[in-house]
């Protein structure tokens, strides 16, 4: 218990003290427009309340990375506890940071003009196309594991290909309309979700009369069942890599810099939701080996079974059935809600690339 309290408050104090120097060497000014205000169309750049982008942020860049990430990284050993805090407030939230605040000192520029500007049209060209794929991928990923999910939980004329039409549709919807419309709307509630079920966790943690067998005191060496062919460098980093080393961040973040108030909001809002990521990923590193009774228990339990099922396990055995509902947002809301903006950060790119203004919807459908 007590790294995992040591690791929350360094989290908490990282977003206060290397939050601050960042916001300080990066120079906000809080008296300058914003992309919401100078290029307002009522589609992409819209003004929206703070504590809403703040959670749209948060979805967009969290989905399963902080759940499943966290729960594949933590059978390597300890050393995911200390991963986590500094690969959180040392990479992926100064990271999430800068690549939204260049987005808006550029009048909300996607990512590849960002980085064309500072690396040439090459590099440019390069990334344009790269982005685009990659995102399209992901896209393409978070239909079809969360149709298989809901395949398997519906009657069985409800199948895969009707859960990838009906997920594929509401894709096309999220990514067209304007974005208070419905990711502005139904993303805060998700979010909302997704914390209140870590913040329930965290509660059964420390006041629930469990042992968190986290193994520190026997050094931060692998604990994989499989340590030859699953060294801790790199597979540890890679498997919990969303909040560290995750340049799917700098997609999502330019396009919530379209819909911020004042530069002033910019650390809370994405150096913030950067942390609550962090937050999030100690809680289910932590849970998983409570449950499981340590670091060979998780390493049985896993080789039986997948993430999913750990995660419907621990929510519904601590929180009861209202734990299984948020279980299965977790599971299956969450890939979504990252797959839509996925291909919506793709539509801004290409719009970007070809100079084509998404004001109508006409545009929209043709990019």
């Amino acid at each position: 218990m007590t790294t995992l309290l040591i690791s929350l408050a360094v989290l908490v104090g990282g977003y206060a003290l290397y939050g601050f120097l960042v916001e300080r060497v990066f120079g906000i000014d809080a008296s300058r427009l914003m992309p919401a205000q100078t290029r307002a169309d009522g589609v992409d750049f819209v003004e929206m309340p703070t504590w809403r982008v703040f959670l749209v942020q948060f979805l967009n860049i969290a989905g399963l990375g902080p759940i499943f990430g966290a729960i594949m990284g933590v059978m390597f050993g300890p050393a995911a506890f200390i991963w986590i805090v500094a690969g959180t407030i040392f990479g992926g939230a100064v990271h999430d940071f800068i690549s939204a605040m260049m987005s808006v000192r550029s009048g909300g520029d996607s990512l590849p003009e960002l980085v064309g500007r500072e690396l040439g049209p090459v590099i440019k060209q390069v990334l344009r196309v790269v982005s685009t794929v990659l995102l399209i991928l992901v896209g393409a990923v978070f239909i079809r594991t969360p149709a298989g999910l809901l395949a398997g939980m519906t009657p069985g004329w409800a199948d895969v290909t009707f859960w990838i039409t009906v997920i594929f549709l509401y894709y096309i919807c999220a990514t067209l309309l304007p974005i208070d419309k419905l990711i502005g709307r139904f993303y805060p509630v998700f979010g909302f979700a997704l914390l209140f079920m870590a913040g329930g966790l965290l509660y059964v943690l420390l006041f629930g009369g469990l042992e968190i067998p986290d193994g520190m005191a026997f050094g931060l060496e692998s604990r994989h069942a499989s340590p030859d062919t699953h060294p801790l460098f790199p597979m540890m980093f890679v498997s919990i890599a969303c909040g560290a080393i995750s340049g799917f961040h700098a997609t999502q973040s330019p396009m919530m810099a379209r819909c911020l108030k004042n530069e002033r909001l910019a650390r809370p809002v994405f150096y913030g939701a950067m942390v609550a990521e962090g937050i999030v990923a100690l809680i289910w590193a932590a849970a998983a080996i409570t449950f499981t009774g340590g670091y060979e228990g998780l390493q049985e339990y896993m080789s039986a079974h997948d993430a999913g099922d750990l995660v419907h396990d621990i929510s519904v055995s601590w929180l009861g059935a209202f734990g299984g509902i948020l279980a299965l947002l977790g599971v299956v809301a969450a890939p979504i809600t990252t797959g839509d903006t996925a291909l919506r950060s793709a539509r801004l790119i290409v719009a970007d690339f070809l100079h084509v203004g998404q004001d109508k919807l006409m545009k929209r459908i043709l990019v």
